[in-house]
């Protein structure tokens, strides 16, 4: 198993994704093979890290993928880390996986960074925003370390990275406040060409707005690289080897790629790959739907290219096969784009692929952000009647359905599409607002089923 750490934050917003892919650089110039992973569900930080790092970021998440599943995640990594890259010091040295947290170190009741850490028995660095203090940075390092202990969490708060600290007297203040436990691994000094632009659900991604590698490399200079290499220990293997997954079914599965479909996590490409045959195409490029069993759509951001959708022709094609029986799965953005039309927060509406009895509309503010758990009602594409998946959601579009729409699951925990029911199935196809990990089973059902029908 890697070493690791867990960069967990104060707070939300504290600058834990520029610290991340800092650490990153700083490790990768010292020359260590570092894989990096994303605590939460998040598809847009791990972007950032792959955008850096070059090679895709693992999703830990415990309401997601259960602990062993985390486990099992967590070790997968090793095998995306290339040990013949001029950067690693060769295949005797362990690779290193930087975790980066999500929200603040202990926020969260469903897979909090704190939890993530206890799971794989990694320490945590813990990123404090210096901007304006010294001795306040060491007295909030010194509580969010002695707070695990008040609440019975087996983690290690192993020391700090001052975010947004200047040099000289500032640093040396913060340095001379900590406490002998606490480790000071360097700082993320002020810089403008270390902010990433936001929008709705959040930062750009990585392919869009990555951080030059000369600001990254300033910022990396200021952290110990072997301080924070030392510090990486060994997580906790999974019960259940990666080589135990379930077996491969005669099916070919094609995934939408583009701008417009970009949320997927990498553990469900390996899914299908390792299980099926997977091809790519682009709706927004217009590419003819290939020859395949069944389509996944995933999310991402169809609001942003609505217009070039409905002009390509790919979901009208796409609309029409789903009519004649080819299952179609889409996730949030898959959903979206599976529906009647799609009208943007300025007012544009453009017809979309007409598979689903709804109309969505986009809004200013979020509509739902929640870890999410599903009962299915009925046999569907991701589940048999009465199982239950968890997954989660996080959307600024609401789907406004018809009245004979049928539902799939009924939402145990979070808001689906209309509070109680997620899951629109029409024909052979299903589209729901909750985003699943392989881990939940959900995809194994999925090409299960379309091995069925053949």
């Amino acid at each position: 198993m890697m070493n690791g750490f867990v960069l967990g934050g104060v707070s939300s917003g504290v600058g834990k994704t520029v610290a991340t892919l800092a650490i990153i650089q700083a490790l990768e110039d010292a020359g260590y093979a570092v894989q990096p992973a994303k605590a939460g569900p998040d598809f847009i930080d791990p972007s950032h890290h792959e955008a850096i790092a070059g090679r895709p970021s693992r999703t830990l998440d415990l309401w997601l993928c259960g602990e062993d599943g985390l486990r099992r995640n967590y070790a997968r990594g090793e095998g995306d880390v290339d040990r013949s890259h001029p950067s690693a010091r060769g295949t005797s040295s362990p690779a290193i996986c930087v975790v980066e947290g999500v929200m603040g170190l202990y926020d969260g009741d469903g897979s909090s960074t704190a939890m993530v850490a206890e799971a794989l028995d990694l320490p945590v660095v813990l990123v404090v925003d210096a901007k304006a203090g010294m001795e306040s940075v060491a007295a909030t390092a010194l509580g969010f370390q002695q707070y695990a202990e008040t609440i019975g969490r087996e983690i290690e708060v192993a020391g700090i990275v001052a975010q947004r600290a200047h040099g000289g007297r500032h640093e040396q203040g913060i340095r001379d406040a900590l406490p002998d436990d606490l480790e000071y691994f360097g700082r993320i000094p002020p810089n403008p060409d270390l902010e990433i632009p936001d929008r709705h659900l959040g930062l750009e991604m990585g392919a869009e707005a990555a951080l030059p590698r000369e600001a990254l490399r300033e910022a990396a200079d200021s952290l110990s690289a072997e301080r924070l290499a030392a510090v990486a220990s060994e997580a906790i293997a999974p019960e259940t080897a990666v080589e135990d997954e379930p077996k491969s079914v005669d099916a070919t599965v094609a995934v939408a790629d583009d701008a417009a479909f970009c949320f997927r996590y990498p553990a469900t490409l390996e899914r299908f790959r390792e299980r099926a045959d997977l091809v790519t195409f682009s709706p927004v490029a217009g590419d003819p739907v290939p020859d395949c069993d069944g389509v996944y759509l995933p999310g991402g951001y169809p609001e942003l290219h609505a217009a070039e959708l409905e002009a390509a022709g790919t979901l009208a094609e796409l609309g029409t096969l789903a009519s004649e029986g080819l299952p179609v799965l889409g996730e949030c953005g898959g959903l979206m784009a599976m529906s009647q039309s799609l009208t943007t927060a300025d007012g544009e509406t453009s017809e979309m692929a007409g598979i689903l009895p709804a109309d969505v509309t986009m809004h200013d503010r979020y509509q739902a952000l929640d870890h999410v758990e599903l009962e299915a009602t009925e046999g569907t594409l991701t589940a048999n009647a009465g199982d239950r998946i968890r997954g989660h959601e996080f959307h600024y579009s609401s789907a406004d359905v018809d009245a004979d729409a049928r539902f799939a699951f009924e939402t145990v925990r979070g808001d689906g599409i209309d509070g109680g029911h997620d899951g629109l199935t029409e024909y052979n196809s299903l589209g729901t607002y909750v985003h699943v990990h392989p881990e939940s089973g959900a995809f194994d059902r999925f090409l299960e089923t379309l091995d069925d029908a053949r």
